[in-house]
């Protein structure tokens, strides 16, 4: 098993195409060739998880924060991002991190909040936009069925929880192969006309490479005909936050206490109490300032987030409740939720979770 094998996997989970632009994620630091003796599954990558990883002879480390976030101009070891580099690099140690990739996963951190929180029926709060493309193409109608499978075969034509979704319309394509080329019908020099299905299916816009290749390989024409749009369409297995539905409803506060009792939070800062009713919770790991407005527009009772200034709180006016639990507080289960994924995706391999205290926040 290679580093890369491991990366392969985890990509199944968060493709690395997913996570946000300002982010670095994916293998930080290492051989994707080098063969894995164990891994060793944090939070965040620092000395003292370094020292953990070496004493369990774990030479992978799967982290969701991304130990080098902006570029390194130098490795003096000056501070702890340097000295955790070059203590990983001195002891052939790899580094890869998931963060926002795993961040707008529909079965990431936030649906493992939701888990925790026993909410039913979570759905993302904030889709992301521009994420899904439509591929029309063109074919011989004894190729078309062929061909639409064989894009099935790659991933297109995926809605929700629905497969092998296409539109297809026949119609009378004409082309004239000129001297040189090698037409599959018609003749060089000659007008053809060809009875034709226009195919149609979209797919997420990370699926692209294998979806074209799939096309062109399946495709009995030299020059494929075909064109690519980017829809507004909002992807709804795709963006930040979740927002789903208490079995029964709750009292604002009793909803809290049982929120820092699961989350084995120290506080819970939150706005104003409005002495309703809780039973629509929205949830967001890390800090969640930005999604205050989409949890009112979800009609939310409660937004369980973090990082909140003095400011945020107002945002609420009395339309929801806020919460903020603390950064690691709301991230801290998606270490469990990757090794109970990689254990169940590698079993009879050694996949360990961290032990290591990473919280830099302490309370009095």
């Amino acid at each position: 098993m290679t580093v890369n094998k491991i990366a392969k996997t985890l990509e199944e989970l968060a493709p690395l195409e997913h996570a946000e632009s300002f982010d670095n994620v994916g293998l930080l630091v290492g051989d994707p060739n080098m063969k894995v003796k164990g891994v060793l599954v944090t939070l965040d990558t620092l000395e003292n998880v370094m020292d953990e990883a070496i004493e369990k002879k774990c030479n992978l480390i799967v982290s969701f924060h991304p130990i080098i976030f902006k570029g390194l101009k130098k490795l003096t070891g000056s501070n702890y991002v340097e000295r955790v580099v070059l203590k990983a690099i001195t002891n052939n140690i790899a580094i890869y991190s998931m963060h926002t990739a795993l961040d707008n996963s529909k079965i990431g951190v936030n649906a493992k909040i939701c888990d925790v929180l026993g909410l039913k029926n979570p759905e993302i709060l904030i889709p992301r936009t521009k994420s899904i493309k439509k591929l029309t193409t063109y074919a011989p109608n004894a190729t078309a069925e062929n061909i639409k499978m064989a894009l099935f075969a790659a991933g297109a034509g995926e809605i929700g929880k629905y497969s092998n979704c296409s539109y297809s319309l026949e119609g009378v394509g004409s082309f004239k192969a000129e001297d040189g080329a090698n037409p599959a019908v018609g003749k060089v020099g000659e007008v053809h006309f060809e009875k034709e299905t226009m195919i149609n299916v979209i797919y997420s816009f990370e699926k692209e490479k294998p979806i074209l290749k799939a096309l062109f390989d399946a495709h009995p024409y030299e020059e494929v005909a075909y064109e690519v749009l980017t829809l507004e369409n909002t992807n709804q297995d795709l963006g930040m936050g979740m927002v789903g539905h208490l079995d029964i409803e709750m009292e604002e506060k009793e909803f809290l206490l049982m929120v820092k009792e699961r989350m084995k939070a120290s506080t819970v800062r939150h706005s104003e109490l409005l002495g309703r009713k809780v039973s629509k919770v929205a949830v967001l790991g890390g800090s969640g300032a930005f999604a205050i407005g989409a949890a009112k527009k979800a009609g939310a009772d409660i937004l369980v987030t973090a990082d909140l200034k003095y400011h945020d709180f107002y945002q609420a006016e009395n339309q929801l409740v806020i919460a903020d639990i603390g950064h690691f507080e709301t991230e801290q289960f998606t270490k469990d939720l990757l090794v109970d994924y990689l254990t169940k995706k590698i079993p009879n391999f050694a996949v360990s979770l961290s032990e290591s205290i990473t919280n830099p926040i302490k309370y009095l």
